[in-house]
């Protein structure tokens, strides 16, 4: 198996610690900013989206990243990560879906004002931030409830997906919430595989 995309972006990020997760030794190969551009004709060609990652398994070809963890986890078997009981699944996928849509819009316009350096009005970056401290303040809840991993018990593609944007949350030049449910679980997260290379490594 080959991922394409390269290690900065945090969506390459997620499917790579899916795979230290799992044991698999994924080869990468770098696309994107700084590198082979997938805009190229070869890459639009594996996905008409023109974005980072693309995940190869022989001749299966697949993109959008938590789809990829998704197939990853379900590939090896892998029922700690991506439960096989309905309602146990879908929480985990509930919050997996929860971070591609509702959390992603919420930090885009800050991070790629403050970080990247896209332009923003204040007051866009303004709202952004505090749409971005409302939202993992959401997660915060949810981690007081369980008070371990975002589902419950147990690790799962939940807090892999979520780690990273925490992690991203954590880095950002803004003001941020005091979250103590969401510190303690990524101190809990630090000792998970893979996390050392993928999410503390201080890429944004």
């Amino acid at each position: 198996m080959k991922l394409l995309g390269r290690l900065p972006s945090i969506n390459v990020r997620k499917v790579m610690w899916t795979a230290a997760q799992l044991g698999l030794d994924l080869e990468r190969e770098d696309w994107g900013p700084g590198f082979r551009s997938p805009k190229e004709p070869e890459y639009l060609a594996l996905n008409p989206n023109g974005l980072i990652p693309v995940l190869i398994d022989g001749d299966f070809v697949l993109w959008e990243s938590n789809s990829i963890c998704r197939y990853l986890a379900n590939r090896q078997g892998e029922t700690a990560l991506l439960p096989a009981e309905p309602q146990a699944r879908a929480r985990v996928e509930q919050w997996m879906d929860w971070q591609a849509g509702e959390l992603n819009n919420a930090w885009r316009v800050a991070f790629m004002a403050l970080v990247r350096g896209q332009p923003a009005t204040p007051e866009a970056v303004a709202a952004s931030v505090a749409s971005w401290n409302r939202h993992m303040a959401m997660l915060d809840g949810q981690l007081a409830k369980t008070g371990a991993f975002v589902t419950g018990a147990g690790f799962t593609l939940a807090d892999v997906v979520l780690g990273l944007s925490a992690q991203r949350w954590k880095n950002a030049p803004i003001a941020r919430a005091e979250l103590p449910a969401v510190d303690a679980w990524l101190e809990r997260l630090s000792t998970q595989p893979g996390f050392a290379d993928y999410v503390g490594n201080g890429m944004p």
